[in-house]
């Protein structure tokens, strides 16, 4: 789209509600999202497909193997997803996420501070991106002195973020 090109943006309430995820092993991809991040299985179908929720809600990821059983990641340098990001409500939720990572062994490729959100980065078992993240307050986003976010990027202390999990 050029500058010059007018545009109307989307209402404001729009929101992304679900993503579908194409996995090699349907029984490995939930052990890992429901039996480390603990999502719940909602409905699923033979081994072809499942929906996975928190919460009771219908599904916030599918999970198939329509395309894919057997199959292996896209190779580096090719066009895909880059990751999946998943909002936790609190930063002891997000907390309770890391835990479960570190108990399961799941070694992560990043962890940031970005100032209006703080993210776990790591790869779910057929190599797709997860993001694990939760919101600042926006009163507590950072901005520049006309109003405008001043986003950063820097490590996020995961020791401060353990401590605020409750048991």
């Amino acid at each position: 789209m050029s500058d010059a090109t007018p545009y109307r943006p989307v209402v404001a309430g729009t929101r992304i509600g679900h993503v579908h995820l194409k996995v090699a092993d349907l029984d490995r991809a939930l052990g890992f999202y429901v039996g480390i991040l603990g999502f719940e299985v909602m409905q699923r179908l033979g081994d072809q497909a499942a929906f996975i929720s928190a919460g009771g809600y219908h599904h916030h990821i599918g999970l198939n193997t329509w395309h894919s059983k057997g199959g292996r990641p896209p190779a580096p340098g090719t066009t895909g997803l880059f990751h999946t990001a998943i909002l936790y409500p609190t930063r002891a939720a997000l907390a309770d996420a890391l835990h479960r990572l570190i108990e399961a062994k799941i070694p992560l490729d990043g962890a940031s501070d970005h100032g209006v959100s703080e993210a776990l980065y790591l790869r779910d078992p057929d190599e797709n991106g997860v993001e694990l993240y939760r919101d600042r307050p926006e009163s507590e986003w950072p901005r520049n002195a006309d109003g405008s976010l001043a986003m950063f990027t820097r490590r996020l202390d995961l020791d401060s973020l353990l401590a605020e999990r409750r048991m």
